[in-house]
């Protein structure tokens, strides 16, 4: 139980709200209903920290996972003496606590990536400064930080000299040198260990890390200490794996920059050195669940760095309900706590099935009976099994069946969305001629598409300019009317080339798209001008750093690139370019920490879509709780809000609403309440489709740290895992004898939940109370 643990008094509180009853857990944990309210008890619990503790040495974390830790901790000391700060402080735990000075702490940087010059706005050094330095009011001349710019290196020289491609080698360490600059990088590595060894030594002078906040990783890394870390490691200088690049891809601008970089990060040793410290490591959303399971669940090991937790008194998770999902503890209260439900009843069997790797049609009685949750289901009989075979055979027949006189509208949060969550579905809709359909990509999903794939579209765009081969800007008109017309005969050209397997061709479709959008952005009035606007856009992407926010006119133009790129896969299946629609909402920015939705703003254009196409049916992401991807959760708000606003006016009571999930987030069978078959042949569209067409994505600069490659294919791995699934319950037999060829030849399978307007606002609702009361 967490009574066995000292508790302080705001953790106290947060617990008896959580209604945990039951912690059996290596290292104890609490948990609140969102990633908000994580932020909210985390900040209490670190200002109840520095009250006591107002010299203390502290260390916090960077990147998006802190966003609301930062806002509700400002937000309190501002509001310390307010009505609504006593109102906050009474209900968790700091009524009698004075108001924490924070000046006089000892700020300690967890970690940096290696080498990266101070001064970007997306180096950790930037981010502790502007966030905890400067907005906290920390003292800069106590922090110990960890500058690149000022790391001593050989013969006095800057990183840019030593390391000229940013490339450090640590092979140096253990070889010898080859050449003169490979000796000056092999003594400069030396300097850098030695550096880190001083950056060790000044925080345990100061008696070690008092309070320590850390995110976890895909892999279990706290600070950069990834899977395989020594227990007993001290601040150093190394590389990072792969899960750990592709999470620090979106910070650096691609996976291609942060797998070349490495990293100088704080050891484990380093955060449980000081025996008395609090460490707690956050978590949120399901994404998280299973490395949170096994970081709480197994024994001190490297495997799982953040075992090492057990060595304090003090150590703690705190999570949000979707990182708590899979933990034993949770487990049990979902079975054990509150009415029994159907969904417990799927669920109950199908976790039998794999746990016993029996098919469903084996399953006994007696299997039911002596298993820990399948037993509890009420008037459990032989017919059981059979009752959850035949609701899943149900789901299926839904999947398969005709729709026909739809109006559809697809939207998704960013491009590729939509095709890599329900594309199979979306085929069987299109192959009936009485349906229409609509696409809206919500975002610009500009931060997707990297400097160098526009730099090198621009080149060849100029060299076609150059060679004469794009006549239309020869046209009278083009300048002033022309650039507006005949955008599906770009698309339509472009995919006659990929059918001619013609790369050229479609390099040279891409230059016409991304000239039409340079004139459009630029209000280019000639073609000399068209010229000096590709330069200069060259220019300025040439002299910014991977990473870093572009101004708003190349964001737009990286957008349109991305709108191309949608246009090009409906039009796979005849959907015109008036078809589908790009909304750009106004709260995706690109910033570090991205605005809510405005129901002016992001709400209207939603709103506005709907009456235009006057859908039957909406499909849209359904991830599970509030926390990341954010994109995905705002847009469900911003949505959510439109399908209110526009039932004020129509009656819904006829609309359906898809809710999916894709490569981020996926439904368990007992979730959904659609399942449709995918052959191989949708596979082969997909993967097509994806490769010739989200050309800005098939190098996966920003790849799911799950695969080092393409997102299709993990679209796809998914399908195919899903249907192992449900070949346990229902038999292989089902699939390769049923009646039906599409059942026949499904290799894998899509779920995905069908609600009616009344569902989805209600399940809309409760992911909204995750920023009810934030700042």
């Amino acid at each position: 139980m967490l009574s066995n643990y000292p508790l302080s008094e705001v953790e106290k509180a947060f617990q008896r709200e959580s209604g945990v009853e039951k912690i059996s857990t290596k290292i104890p944990y609490l948990v609140v209903d969102n990633f908000p309210k994580l932020g909210l008890m985390t900040a209490c619990r670190f200002l109840e920290w520095v009250a006591a503790n107002p010299e203390g040495v502290i260390s916090l974390p960077t990147g998006k996972t802190p966003e609301y830790f930062i806002k509700w901790t400002q937000y309190l000391l501002e509001n310390w003496d307010s009505k609504r700060g006593k109102d906050i402080r009474k209900q968790y735990g700091l009524e009698n606590t004075p108001k924490p000075i924070l000046k006089d702490l000892t700020f300690v940087q967890i970690d940096e990536f290696y080498p990266i010059s101070s001064k970007q706005k997306n180096s950790f050094f930037d981010y502790v400064n502007k966030f905890y330095l400067e907005g906290f009011g920390l003292s800069k001349a106590k922090a110990i930080l960890i500058n690149s710019d000022e790391i001593p290196l050989a013969e006095g020289k800057h990183y840019r000299d030593i390391f000229p491609d940013l490339k450090v080698d640590l092979s140096l360490r253990f070889r010898e040198a080859q050449t003169p600059l490979e000796k000056l990088q092999q003594e400069s590595i030396y300097l850098i260990d030695k550096w880190c060894g001083e950056y060790e030594q000044r925080i345990r002078d100061k008696g070690g890390i008092g309070f320590f906040l850390g995110g976890i990783g895909p892999d279990g890394h706290i600070a950069f200490n990834t899977r395989g870390s020594h227990l007993f490691s001290t601040t150093r200088l190394t590389e990072t794996n792969f899960e750990t690049q592709a999470v620090a891809a979106g910070d650096l601008g691609g996976i291609e920059v942060s797998a070349n970089r490495l990293v100088i990060t704080i050891g484990l040793d380093t955060i449980v050195y000081n025996k008395d410290a609090v460490g707690i490591i956050i978590a949120a959303g399901e994404a998280k669940a299973q490395i949170v399971k096994d970081s709480l669940e197994e024994d001190l090991t490297n495997i799982y760095p953040a075992t090492v937790l057990q060595k304090l008194k003090n150590g703690r998770f705190y999570l949000t309900k979707g990182a708590a999902v899979r933990l034993n503890d949770s487990v049990d209260a979902y079975y054990f706590q509150g009415e029994w439900t159907w969904e417990k009843t799927e669920r109950a069997v199908l976790e039998l099935c794999k746990k016993l790797k029996k098919y469903g049609q084996r399953l006994k009685l007696e299997d039911l009976k002596n298993d820990r949750y399948a037993s509890k289901i009420p008037d459990l009989s032989e017919n059981t099994v059979t009752q959850v075979m035949d609701s899943m055979i149900a789901k299926i027949n839904k999947g398969i069946s005709k729709e026909k006189n739809e109006v559809l509208l697809h939207t998704g949060p960013h491009h590729d969305d939509i095709s890599l969550g329900i594309l199979p579905h979306i085929t069987n809709q299109l192959s009936e001629n009485s349906n229409e359909a609509h696409f809206s990509v919500l975002t610009s999903g500009f931060t997707a598409v990297t400097n160098t794939f526009v730099i090198e579209t621009l080149l060849h765009t100029k060299k076609l300019l150059d060679n004469g081969e794009i006549q239309m800007v020869h046209y009278e008109d083009f300048f002033r009317i022309g650039y507006k017309l005949k955008t599906d005969k770009d698309v339509y050209h472009y995919l006659t080339k990929v059918a001619a397997e013609d790369p050229a061709g479609r390099a040279r479709g891409l230059s016409h798209r991304v000239i039409r959008a340079l004139v459009d952005i630029f209000e280019v009035k000639n073609k000399q001008q068209l010229r000096e606007t590709i330069n200069d856009v060259i220019s300025i992407l040439r002299n910014s750093y991977d990473g870093e926010k572009n101004p708003s006119k190349i964001q737009k133009l990286k957008g349109m690139i991305r709108e191309f790129e949608e246009e090009l896969v409906w039009a796979h299946f005849g959907v015109q370019v008036k078809n589908v629609h790009h909304l750009r909402l106004g709260f995706y920015t690109g910033d570090i920490f991205t605005e809510q939705p405005d129901k002016k703003r992001d709400v209207e254009p939603i709103v506005s879509l709907f009456r235009q196409v006057n859908p039957t049916k909406i499909s849209l992401t359904l991830d599970p709780e509030g926390s990341g991807p954010d994109t995905h959760y705002k847009v469900l708000q911003a949505t959510a809000e439109a399908v209110r606003q526009w039932g004020e006016e129509k009656d819904l009571s006829d609309l359906r609403i898809i809710g999916y999930r894709n490569v981020w987030f996926k439904f368990e069978p007992h979730e959904a309440n659609v399942i449709v078959p995918v052959s191989l042949g949708d596979m082969s569209v997909m993967e097509d489709s994806f490769s010739n067409c989200y050309l800005s994505q098939v190098n996966a600069s920003f790849p799911s740290y799950s695969h080092n490659g393409k997102f299709s294919t993990v679209a796809k791995r998914v399908w195919v895992s899903q249907l192992s699934d449900i070949q346990l319950l229902l038999g292989k037999n089902y699939f390769y004898l049923h009646e039906t060829a599409k059942v026949r030849s499904s290799h894998g399978l899509l779920f995905f939940k069908d609600m009616n307007v009344e569902e989805f606002l209600a399940h809309a609702r409760e992911l909204e109370k995750s920023i009810e009361g934030m700042i």
